[in-house]
């Protein structure tokens, strides 16, 4: 089956389809010029002081703070990405009464940016920050505004709401993502390697009638898939 006859039938399935889900990960950003961490460009790929995944650790957070927020502020926060025709078309979906949510693995905000509502961030968001101490909210504005380790009014050190490594994802959040995929008659799986657990065992929850998949590397799940298309999301979106 030719590419064009993939999407061809993708659209097919979508104009059939009610209650569709899409589950996304770093791919999904990265034609928004936001890279992912293991593809060959990206950031576990560069060169740091530290491995980039011992920066992004809960324990790297508490004892070394102004090395974890010199990172953060270079690589974790993108103030000028913009979403993508594939954070676009999701929107439209959703607009459309076609699609019931996004579980995103991604913590740039890209999807609402897009228009997206129903969008289920299994590892937070660098928009969100917070104080340690008190609660208080601050912007990612308010972050990159600061130098060294930023705090709050109070004293307290402020800390971004995402999960880090050495921690465990909101139980409330991984509910109400059972819950969306469980309930799907499509699931549409792109830009993520499905190698991070536990969000990649969410994928088994779904017991609808289309399962596809829309990557450039294969996945533990290409076997799974209904419809595997291997070129780029944003591409394939544009076209349905």
């Amino acid at each position: 089956m030719t590419v064009q006859e993939k999407i061809a039938l993708l659209r097919e399935y979508v104009a059939k389809s009610d209650r569709i889900v899409f589950f996304g990960g770093a791919g999904v950003s990265t034609e928004s010029g936001i890279p992912d961490f293991r593809s060959v460009d990206g950031l576990y790929r560069q060169q740091w002081d530290y491995p980039p995944e011992m920066i992004l650790s809960h324990e790297f957070f508490e004892s070394k703070t102004a090395e974890f927020y010199r990172f953060y502020r270079a690589k974790m926060i993108c103030p000028d990405a913009k979403p993508n025709p594939a954070h676009l078309r999701l929107a439209q979906l959703e607009k459309e009464g076609k699609l019931t949510g996004v579980v995103t693995q991604n913590i740039d905000g890209l999807h609402q940016a897009a228009g997206s509502r129903k969008v289920i961030e299994l590892h937070g968001s660098t928009l969100r920050n917070y104080c340690t101490l008190c609660g208080k909210a601050y912007t990612a504005e308010d972050i990159l505004a600061t130098e060294d380790v930023p705090r709050c009014s109070c004293g307290g050190v402020i800390k971004p709401d995402v999960v880090l490594y050495g921690e465990s994802l909101n139980l409330d959040t991984l509910n109400d993502a059972v819950d969306a995929i469980a309930d799907a008659d499509t699931m549409i799986i792109g830009g993520t390697s499905l190698n991070v657990y536990p969000a990649a065992g969410l994928v088994k929850y779904f017991s609808g009638r289309h399962l596809i998949m829309i990557n450039l590397s294969t996945t533990p799940q290409d076997d799974s898939a209904d419809l595997l298309i291997n070129e780029r999301i944003g591409s394939v979106f544009s076209q349905i």
